[in-house]
């Protein structure tokens, strides 16, 4: 019983990659243009580069307030958890993961990656 299922999952996973594949065939753009693929400026042509460069410091800000983020939104269920465990060893718990919170911040400030001015 367990191997037909197996093989049921098998040719299912195997029937969506060829489904994929034929997908990705048939879309496939063979006949790209300069004149298509440039940008479009009210019908002039663009009077600088549309390729900007952008600083990395806010991507990494971003990344780095993405991750606090998650972790703090991490930090909510630990609320239900006060009801299980005792309070001595629920404030342990939440103290340690605020620490690696601080901890992970200071390395960031240490490695200046927090510098608005660089």
């Amino acid at each position: 019983m367990i191997y037909l299922m197996m093989m049921m999952f098998f040719i299912l996973n195997l029937i969506i990659f060829m489904l994929i594949i034929l997908n990705w065939l048939i879309s496939k753009n063979f006949f790209l243009m300069y004149e298509k693929s440039s940008p479009f400026e009210c019908g002039f042509e663009p009077f600088e580069s549309s390729r900007l460069p952008f600083s990395i410091h806010f991507y990494l800000v971003g990344v780095l307030f993405l991750i606090f983020d998650v972790e703090i939104i991490l930090l909510l269920p630990m609320l239900n958890s006060l009801k299980i465990l005792n309070y001595f060893n629920w404030m342990y718990s939440v103290l340690m993961i605020l620490l690696i919170l601080y901890l992970g911040l200071e390395f960031e400030k240490n490695e200046g990656i927090l510098k608005w001015f660089i």
